[in-house]
C-alpha cells in the first residue's frame, strides 16, 4: 500500500507540491491527473525518491518515505514515458539484470526472473541482442521488464504511453492491468482521459500543486451530473473545490 499525507515539494521560493494527500491500496489503480506543470512528475519522483520531499509524510509498503528512501527503491518499480533510457551497447538481458542488481537481487533470482519475463513478453528473438537498433516497441518491452524483475510491490507510470503507437500502448495498458491483477498498488499519470477511465479505479486532479478534487470516475460523473470527464476536469482547473473523502 501506498499513502501520502500533505506531500510538499519546494524549489527555494516556489511551491510545486502543495499538501497533496492520497492513498492507494493493494490491486488499484490511482490515476494523477492535471494539466502540463501542475505538479505530477514531481510527485512521482519524490514517491520513486528522486526527489526529497519539503514537507509532510508518506509510507510505501510500509517503510518511511523520508526516513528509509533505501528500503522503498527495493518496492517499487518505475515506468516514465519518453526516452526509456536503457544502455544501446548492452543486450537486453544485460539492461535487465543490470536493474536488477541495481535493486539488490542477488544473480541468481535475477537470472530466474529474467527468463520467466523473456517468456511473458516474448523476448526470446532479440534477449541477446544489443538494444541501439532495437524497435520503440521492443525497447519498451526491456524497459517493462526493467521496471518489474525485482518483483516490487508498488508501480509508477508516469505517461507512459507517450509518443508510443497502438500497438506499443496497448502492451503498456495490458501490462497495466496485470500489475493490477497481481495486487500491485499503481500511481498512473497521463495526459489521455479516455486512457485514465479504462485504466484507473480512482482519480486525483491537480492543479497549480494542489489537489482540487479526487474520487472515482463514477462518482465524480455523478457530483457534477456530467458523463465527460475531460468536460469535469476543464472546469475543476478552474476553481476550487472540496475534496470527495
Amino acid at each position: 500500500m501506498l499513502e501520502v499525507k500533505n506531500l510538499t515539494k519546494k524549489f527555494k521560493d516556489f511551491t510545486t507540491v502543495d499538501g497533496v494527500s492520497f492513498v492507494v491500496n493493494k490491486g488499484e489503480i490511482l490515476g494523477l491527473i492535471g494539466e502540463n506543470g501542475a505538479g505530477k512528475t514531481t510527485i512521482m519522483r519524490m514517491l520513486a525518491t528522486m526527489l526529497k520531499v519539503t514537507e509532510g509524510e508518506g509510507k510505501i509498503s510500509g517503510h518511511d518515505l523520508v526516513k528509509e528512501p533505501e528500503s522503498i527503491r527495493g518496492e517499487i518499480g518505475i515506468l516514465f514515458g519518453g526516452e526509456v533510457g536503457l544502455y544501446d551497447r548492452l543486450t537486453a538481458r544485460e539492461n535487465i539484470m543490470y536493474f536488477a542488481q541495481l535493486n539488490g537481487m542477488r544473480v541468481c533470482d535475477a537470472k530466474k526472473s529474467i527468463e520467466e519475463l523473456v517468456r511473458e513478453l516474448e523476448m526470446s528473438e532479440f534477449i541477446d541482442r544489443r538494444v541501439g537498433k532495437f524497435s520503440r516497441g521492443m525497447k519498451q518491452k526491456v524497459a517493462i521488464a526493467r521496471s518489474i524483475v525485482h518483483k516490487p510491490s508498488v508501480m509508477l507510470f508516469d505517461e507512459p504511453s507517450t509518443g508510443l503507437d497502438v500497438s506499443a500502448t496497448r502492451l503498456i495498458q495490458d501490462f497495466i492491468f496485470k500489475c493490477k491483477s497481481e495486487g500491485k498498488a499503481i500511481v498512473f499519470s497521463s495526459h489521455s482521459m479516455v486512457e485514465v477511465e479504462k485504466l484507473c479505479d480512482r482519480v486525483v486532479i491537480i492543479h497549480k500543486g494542489k489537489v482540487v478534487q479526487q474520487g472515482t470516475i463514477t462518482s465524480l460523473k455523478a457530483k457534477y451530473n456530467n458523463e465527460d470527464m475531460e468536460d469535469i476536469f476543464v472546469k475543476l482547473i478552474g476553481g476550487s473545490h472540496e475534496q470527495i473523502s
